[in-house]
């Protein structure tokens, strides 16, 4: 079994935040050269909906598509996705799977009918790719059949409505245990979050001064917590953009959450992190997974996009407010869910240690121009949370109220790792 391990950051490694990039540069980085194209992990069936009960439309006139019961190969993560990323879906989007173990079918479960919250920023190279729109991806497990509906509310359904079936792949780490397999195990014990990889203040003082921290902040970078990288979760780097862009500064950390549902276990949530970052790419035809980092119930936190943990990468999850921010992203739906103890220790100590690095209080406030949204107008200078919810930034419901309401918590256990009072 493979162990997970961090490493400190290096003099070296940090030196590259001072690099005078533009907010939209294209950079290769390090790790940007993926090998040769080959078949690559894990697999997407696209399924197109079709006008429901013949006419398409429910007794009060409004329009459906679905999906009748079929029979599919294998898959454990599911969304509906559209042709244009312009368009919204004003409706209700609704799936039931059936389990491969037990043979049973689930109820029917709704699905987040997001599209522009999560999203590169207009005006970027990403955005610039042909994407498309999409649901929230939905974790249901290892399935082998489905089922879904989709009802239209007071505006006509996009165009090019299909069904995207997910298979995240097993563990490039471990040997195929047989049919039906399909999950990452972690380690049975695993180094505590409060016990994160040695950064001693000389080097993190070193590493603010380079990030060009001003020099009474230079003491307050929160020591570097552990973090799963992109290799030990299992990312396919040839699926993903070659190379990166980087941003001039973090000086917001925006908290989201996945709505991909809880109904996974910490063992699985690398097999789910491997199916956001096909849906994210595959799908939605973003260049790699939107959120910097992720973290599950259990506290672990994932390296999300490539580029460099300790730098500035420009995202693609907070329409708008990409630039000069970073994404972090609690797996899972927490609207009526709180989020776990070891999940906000998790984000408490990521926002310590990134914002840190930049300078930046967690408990203090920053400001961002937007890029253009649903809330603030391109061109707007937006002063924010330096720890801020999806919502703050865009009109969504994320990251859910129960996430949300405990930001302000969050905030200020932040500033304690950083040694603030």
């Amino acid at each position: 079994m493979r162990s997970f391990h961090a490493s400190s950051i290096g003099v070296a490694a940090v030196a590259a935040l001072a690099l005078p990039l533009a907010a939209t540069t294209p950079v290769a980085a390090s790790d940007s050269a993926p090998p040769p194209a080959a078949e690559l992990a894990g697999s997407t069936q696209s399924l197109p909906l079709e006008p429901l009960a013949g006419t398409g439309r429910a007794a009060d006139g409004a329009s459906q598509e679905g999906l009748a019961q079929r029979e599919v190969r294998p898959f454990s993560l599911v969304g509906v996705v559209w042709e244009n990323a312009d368009d919204e879906l004003h409706g209700s989007v609704q799936v039931r799977t059936r389990g491969r173990a037990a043979g049973t079918w689930s109820a029917w479960q709704d699905l987040e009918t997001h599209n522009h919250d999560h999203a590169a920023d207009p005006g970027t190279p990403e955005a610039a790719r042909p994407l498309h729109g999409s649901t929230a991806p939905l974790w249901v497990g290892d399935s082998d059949a489905v089922e879904a509906r989709v009802r239209a509310e007071d505006e006509p359904l996009p165009e090019g409505l299909r069904l995207d079936l997910v298979d995240p792949g097993a563990d490039p780490g471990e040997e195929d245990a047989g049919e039906g397999t399909r999950e990452t195990r972690l380690p049975d014990v695993l180094p505590a979050l409060d016990e994160p990889a040695s950064q001693d203040e000389a080097e993190a003082a070193e590493a603010a001064e380079v990030a060009g921290a001003p020099a009474e902040a230079r003491p307050y970078v929160g020591k570097r917590p552990r973090i799963i990288t992109r290799k030990d979760w299992g990312a396919d780097e040839r699926m993903r953009e070659s190379g990166s862009i980087y941003t001039k500064s973090v000086k917001v950390a925006f908290v989201h959450h996945t709505g991909t549902g809880n109904a996974y276990s910490c063992a699985q949530a690398p097999s789910v992190l491997r199916g956001i970052y096909r849906y994210h790419v595959k799908s939605n035809g973003w260049r790699d997974i939107g959120y910097n980092f992720a973290v599950d119930k259990c506290g672990n936190i994932y390296e999300g996009r490539a580029g460099g943990v300790a730098k500035a990468v420009m995202g693609a999850h907070t329409l708008g407010f990409n630039t000069n921010s970073m994404g972090i992203a609690l797996l899972g739906t927490y609207n009526d869910t709180n989020p776990s103890a070891a999940a906000l220790k998790a984000i408490e100590q990521l926002s310590a240690w990134k914002l840190g690095l930049y300078g930046v209080n967690p408990k203090g406030k920053s400001t961002l121009v937007s890029a253009g949204g649903n809330r603030y107008k391109k061109g707007s200078s937006v002063t924010l949370n330096a720890i801020s919810g999806h919502r703050d930034g865009f009109a969504t419901d994320c990251p859910g109220a129960r996430l949300y309401g405990r930001l302000g918590a969050v905030r200020t256990a932040a500033a304690h790792y950083q040694g603030r009072r």
